[in-house]
């Protein structure tokens, strides 16, 4: 989720009734640590992509770093009551960024595998403004104020469940539909019954949206997963393509020739669906081979 989000959720528990001093900040500030990787933004995209949702969303940071913010806010007095609300907006935090196709490295470091429920795509409106009402009618009738912000914690669990199990059907109509080995189903923007799926069998990938209401598929592509051609390979070598890889779920290259140059893009196929080129890494040759320009596109 972004961080805006994540930042009305710290906001939300803090109306359950944490009214000690500093509380709202130690959820706030909690809430939101995990995306201090954002920094690595500065290094270049593709670093950010490689780095995003790794050690700050683990296991061991979920630990380490709920007790740093307990001993900067509670220094003095309060240090496990602060540590707990830590541990409590940390926690939520990645639990919510397990719920989008992104993918988290939530057990890392004991594992770097990328995990994700592909249930909510990763800007929800109806979950932003839904926790920002909730926040505003908090902010106007504080007596009713932990029942409020329950109610709203209660409606987002149930919106995520009713969305796991629409994930589960879609997944079941696709198995009768086609015949493929493995079939990954992903949200799409601001929509319930139809989703993206990504259908594999051997090197062919068949991409696609399934829609529950008119019980149809719309087949958009089919790949081929080829990496024969030696500028693939030459690819592979750069920083860019490196990084991407150890990001994507489902990566497909493309070779582009012209008189003066050869281009491979690199694919996501997870999220194909976004008008025009994203999620994309690109490596531009000369005719002798070398690279002229390397870059990661969002």
């Amino acid at each position: 989720m972004d961080p805006v989000t994540h930042g009305l959720v710290g906001a939300t528990i803090y109306n359950l009734g944490f009214k000690k001093k500093a509380a709202f900040w130690v959820l706030l500030v909690s809430s939101v640590a995990p995306d201090i990787d954002y920094i690595t933004r500065f290094w270049g995209t593709d670093i950010l992509l490689r780095y995003h949702r790794g050690i700050t969303h683990g296991i061991l940071a979920l630990f380490f770093v709920p007790i740093i913010i307990g001993a900067i806010f509670g220094y003095r007095k309060g240090f496990f009551y602060y540590t707990f609300l830590a541990f409590i907006g940390y926690a939520a935090h990645l639990l919510m960024d397990l719920t989008n196709q992104y993918g988290t490295r939530i057990l890392s470091p004991l594992d770097w595998y990328q995990y994700s429920l592909d249930l909510i795509f990763i800007f929800d409106p109806y979950i932003t403004f839904g926790l920002l009402l909730s926040l505003v009618l908090c902010k106007f009738n504080k007596k009713k104020a932990v029942t409020i912000a329950l109610m709203t914690i209660v409606l987002i669990v149930s919106y995520t469940g009713g969305r796991y199990y629409l994930h589960g059907k879609t997944k079941e109509f696709l198995r009768e539909t086609m015949d493929y080995n493995t079939y990954t189903v992903c949200p799409l923007p601001n929509d319930f019954l139809r989703w993206w799926f990504i259908a594999k069998s051997g090197n062919e990938v068949k991409v696609g949206f399934a829609d529950l209401f008119t019980q149809s598929v719309c087949e958009r592509g089919t790949y081929v997963i080829s990496e024969q051609d030696p500028f693939i390979q030459l690819s592979k070598e750069t920083s860019v393509v490196r990084n991407f890889l150890y990001f994507a779920r489902y990566p497909y290259a493309e070779v582009r020739r012209d008189p003066e140059r050869i281009t491979v893009l690199w694919h996501e196929l997870t999220y194909s669906f976004l008008p025009g080129e994203h999620f994309i890494a690109v490596v531009i040759f000369g005719n002798d081979g070398k690279v002229i320009h390397a870059y990661f596109r969002y």
